[in-house]
């Protein structure tokens, strides 16, 4: 395996990180930094690794020291998890949280409010 296709391993993981989750960065790096969080944690340390990688691969003397079988595991877990994302029904199931959420809360306030009123004698 080349530095080359190691680079376009980590560009293909950086772009299904934009696509799929909106985390934004010039390189793979830069995304697992910002939204690292939003991965599982072996989907995220092969996501490091990669990145990693593709920094080594730039030096000639370093890519010998890569091990290309991890690096081809680590992108497969990544491909295979990210591509399962659907970003529709992930912004579907956060806007549905946040309204059951301030939902939740608004009940609360109702039933303090009554019970404050019948605490006080007014009901």
């Amino acid at each position: 395996m080349s530095a080359v296709a190691i680079q376009q391993m980590a560009d293909r993981v950086a772009q299904l990180l934009e696509e799929r989750l909106a985390v934004s960065g010039r390189d793979l790096a830069a995304k697992l930094r910002r939204g690292g969080r939003l991965l599982p944690r072996r989907v995220r340390e092969g996501a490091e690794l990669l990145a990693v990688s593709a920094e080594r691969a730039q030096n000639p003397k370093l890519l010998g020291q890569i091990d290309m079988g991890a690096v081809a595991e680590a992108y497969d877990a990544c491909v295979r998890h990210l591509t399962a994302i659907d970003p529709a029904s992930r912004r579907k199931e956060t806007i549905a949280g946040m309204v059951g959420f301030v939902g939740y809360g608004i009940l609360f306030l109702i039933v303090a409010v009554i019970a404050v009123l019948v605490w006080r004698g007014f009901l």
